[in-house]
């Protein structure tokens, strides 16, 4: 049975796709849950009209995470923690406590686009990289200072 995707479906396709999937699989699970449309004439018109609207605002998110990015990349911030002997720090700065001190410089960022590539348990200054959209990252300095 042929099928137009609505949504994107990491096995199958992206959205607007005509893809071929067993009977079953499209009346008991797809087209219920609204993940995809019967592949007829009308339908494929009408996802032609979505389409276009769903590039033109995927372009609209993509233009706003890029100022958001360079905005982003103007600023540092400083964590402050608690060290023991030799400069250790008890326990690790995480993406939530990075998320807070963005937050009190007026940047509402979540604490899972935020990418920690280690964990940060030395005092020091940090590269971080905050993942703004699929196509646009950001990277900011984060300094990890004694308290």
């Amino acid at each position: 049975m042929k099928v137009i995707l609505r949504q994107n479906l990491e096995t199958l396709g992206k959205t607007g796709d005509v893809v071929e999937v067993k009977n079953g699989f499209a009346l008991n699970y797809l087209i219920p849950r609204g993940y995809a449309y019967l592949a007829s004439k009308g339908n494929l018109r009408a996802v032609e009209v979505e389409r276009v609207s769903l590039e033109k605002k995927e372009q609209k998110e993509i233009s706003d995470s890029q100022k958001l990015a360079e905005e982003l990349e103007k600023i540092s911030i400083n964590i402050p923690v608690q060290v023991g002997e030799e400069d250790r720090l008890f326990g690790s700065v995480t993406s939530q406590m990075i998320a807070d001190a963005l937050k009190e410089k007026n940047f509402d960022i979540d604490k899972r686009k935020i990418e920690l590539e280690d964990q940060i348990k030395t005092l020091g200054i940090f590269d971080v990289n905050i993942k703004l959209h699929s196509k646009v990252s950001a990277k900011i300095k984060v300094w990890v200072v004694r308290e």
